[in-house]
């Protein structure tokens, strides 16, 4: 059982990693032996989708992880939600203008089960600026579930990432907790992004957590090296290290067009910081801080800033 760790607020107590488990390989191997049975279709717009696509999916995706940034939901619902869209996208058509409603029910469905007070139907309904009644939004929850076959359980990247700087050898001066925020964000940002469908969850967050440790240079400081950096990581997850050095680029290659798109945006001045690996030191709050019209439309709105409806967008 987990260990109990009480925050400030008097209203919530949250769960830190048992050391048990955490040292425990059967456990590892578990998540390992069962992440493909919770992953999509990696050709669902090419062989199920004809009205929507994938800059779509992005447009709603990144509303989602507005909610979750603004109702300060737990780091791993917003992926455990993305993986509920893309499993029901794998299996069931859809049109364009059902695709925010799809969204928000995986939302309300993920909070449900990761937080200790999940969003209310309520405030979801609010978010999408009452396009969607809460009618609608309790038909799709029964929806997605069924569709689903009630296997919400699923494991995402999040799942991986203490299993993984557990068994790195780093040197007890490093800051673990800041290389694991960093590597939550690159999570988060990456299941933005339909072309990461194709990695599995432990793909994914060991990628992350070399793109967070070669950013802050730890491979340099510890003398590993990349190379050394990735041997490790497939020691410890038996990922071919050809997917891992291709997961590892695409990472980086989104922080840093995120980055370039945050420098250039006005009222920036200088824009991030760039670590040594072309990865940009990372904010709290990822998606407000790497898309700039975000906190704008926030301010506006007073709510998540992203079209109420797809069907507003022209592609």
């Amino acid at each position: 059982m987990d260990l109990l760790c009480c925050e400030t607020t008097e209203t919530e107590c949250r769960a830190y990693a048992d050391p048990a488990l955490l040292g425990d390989d059967r456990v590892l191997q578990n998540l390992l032996q069962t992440e493909e049975r919770y992953a999509p279709s990696r050709s669902y717009f090419e062989c199920v989708q004809r009205d929507i696509s994938p800059l779509m999916r992005k447009i709603v995706a990144e509303w989602m992880l507005e909610v979750c940034e603004e109702q300060k939901c737990q780091d791993e619902v917003f992926p455990l939600s993305m993986n509920y869209v893309d499993r029901f996208l794998s299996i069931c058509p859809i049109r364009k203008s059902q695709l925010q409603l799809l969204g928000t029910a995986c939302l309300l469905l993920a909070s449900k089960l990761r937080e200790t007070q999940p969003l209310t139907a309520e405030v979801l309904v609010f978010y999408t600026d009452n396009s969607i009644t809460l009618d609608d939004l309790w038909r799709w929850e029964q929806l997605v579930v069924s569709k689903l076959k009630w296997e919400l359980s699923a494991v995402t990247p999040g799942d991986f990432l203490m299993h993984i700087l557990n068994r790195l050898s780093m040197p007890c001066t490093w800051d673990t907790v800041m290389v694991r925020r960093h590597a939550q964000t690159f999570i988060a940002l990456s299941a933005r992004e339909y072309k990461f469908s194709m990695y599995t969850p432990s793909m994914i967050a060991a990628a992350s957590v070399a793109a967070a440790l070669h950013g802050l240079d730890w491979t340099g400081k510890s003398g590993y090296g990349l190379a050394g950096l990735l041997d490790e990581l497939t020691r410890i997850t038996a990922i071919e290290q050809d997917y891992l050095q291709g997961c590892l680029q695409q990472i980086e290659e989104m922080i840093s067009q995120a980055a370039h798109v945050s420098t250039e945006g006005p009222g920036n001045g200088s824009g991030h910081q760039t670590m040594s690996a072309g990865v940009p030191s990372v904010p709290q709050r990822p998606l407000g801080d790497q898309n700039n019209t975000s906190q704008e439309k926030i301010l506006e709105h007073e709510k998540a800033g992203t079209p109420t409806d797809v069907r507003d967008v022209h592609f």
